[in-house]
């Protein structure tokens, strides 16, 4: 297909509203609808989303201890803390609190090191009581080299 005709196809779809605006505010067929980054949160590089509402649940993709300029601090307790403090801001945008968590899996590069840092900086973050279920496993790299990553779901009904 040449340009000219892709530039006229698109130009009909978003006429006939099938298509519009960036691939955060469309929905699937089935209502899924992808997560667009708060405020101060940048956007993700790559094929991969924030993540997804389906229904009355919220699916984060793993969250990293980035900066809203996209750095990682050298400290390695700075850095979990912002990865539990991204994940707080992702889920509030969705209208979900921390204590609406109700899956948590985290994957660290040094399980045997971070894990303590960890454990103090959720309860810190999370406050009191009930603690989400979670899984912590150690990985052999991640992505940018983190020590942390954070996968969660979230049960946050839409508000009406």
């Amino acid at each position: 297909m040449t340009l000219p005709r892709l530039a006229l196809v698109l130009l009909l779809l978003c006429a006939a509203g099938l298509i519009s605006g960036p691939a955060f505010a469309q929905t699937s067929p089935n209502g899924v609808k992808p997560v667009p980054p708060p405020a101060g949160m940048p956007d993700p590089v790559g094929t991969w989303g924030l993540g997804a509402r389906a229904g009355d649940f919220v699916f984060l993709a793993g969250v990293q201890g980035y900066e809203s300029d996209n750095s990682l601090s050298p400290d390695p307790e700075t850095r979990i803390r912002r990865a539990f403090m991204n994940i707080k801001k992702l889920a509030e945008s969705q209208g979900a609190a921390l204590h609406d968590c109700v899956r948590v899996t985290i994957y660290l590069s040094d399980l045997h090191r971070y894990a303590g840092i960890v454990d103090r900086v959720q309860a810190e973050v999370w406050g009191s009581p009930p603690y989400p279920p979670r899984t912590m496993m150690e990985v052999q790299r991640l992505f940018q080299d983190d020590i942390i990553e954070i996968d969660t779901v979230f049960y946050a009904p839409p508000k009406k």
